[in-house]
């Protein structure tokens, strides 16, 4: 089954309410831990969190 939604995010930490106001879900945050991704159990849509450029930065 594919996700409701997929939205790329920047934190590790995201909320979620369903986007639909009143029609949408309780807020909930979710943490999104070491796969890089979390789906949110009310609605199902997935947060995938953009890798930086950090990485590729030289200091």
């Amino acid at each position: 089954m594919q996700p409701a939604e997929i939205i790329h995010v920047e934190t590790s930490t995201v909320g979620c309410d369903g986007g639909g106001g009143a029609l949408g879900h309780p807020l909930v945050y979710l943490p999104i831990g070491q796969s890089g991704q979390t789906d949110c159990p009310y609605c199902g849509r997935r947060f995938i969190l953009n890798h930086s450029d950090k990485a590729h930065e030289h200091a």
